[in-house]
């Protein structure tokens, strides 16, 4: 049983808590899976991370730690940005991400489900990979001998590039 005492609303799995300090607004977003355990989000609107960075680190950390198992539902995008207080395109471009890594799985009107398949071992780190292979990249082509300008000039053109 939880130490916090549970609303009796529509919305009695969700309760926003907003502490304010010097310099620094944290937004704690908790609810709870079958009364027991709880997880906690935690937005720092001072940090030089992303918002949507965070709650990304944030969400795989509740996946990696059991809150959250494989079919467990999530908040909606309104329902979490709400809570949060965040633009709901900052929780759906995590959103996306997550499923993009296959750690969540968006199912149309039916809402959003951590992915049955949802592991932080073998999920794919898309932002890691590309800077390492960019990282390769700029090395060998500084190897043989193209300038920072050269470099520069040749991505923006690739990535002008039709897909």
């Amino acid at each position: 049983a939880s130490a916090v005492s549970r609303p009796n609303s529509a919305s009695a799995q969700d309760l926003l808590l907003i502490c304010v300090f010097p310099r620094y607004m944290y937004h704690y977003h908790t609810w709870y899976i079958g009364c027991t355990a709880e997880m906690d989000i935690t937005i720092d609107l001072e940090s030089p991370e992303p918002l949507y960075a965070q709650l990304i680190a944030q969400l795989k950390s509740v996946i990696e730690r059991g809150h959250k198992k494989p079919g467990d539902p999530l908040p909606s995008i309104r329902q979490l940005a709400n809570d949060l207080d965040l633009n709901s395109k900052t929780v759906a471009k995590a959103y996306r991400l997550l499923e993009r890594d296959r750690l969540i799985q968006a199912r149309g009107v039916r809402g959003t489900f951590v992915h049955p398949q949802a592991s932080i071992e073998d999920s794919l780190d898309i932002a890691t990979l590309v800077l390492e292979q960019l990282t390769k990249t700029v090395s060998r082509l500084r190897g043989m001998g193209a300038t920072e300008s050269e470099i520069r000039i040749g991505f923006s053109q690739v990535m002008k590039q039709p897909r």
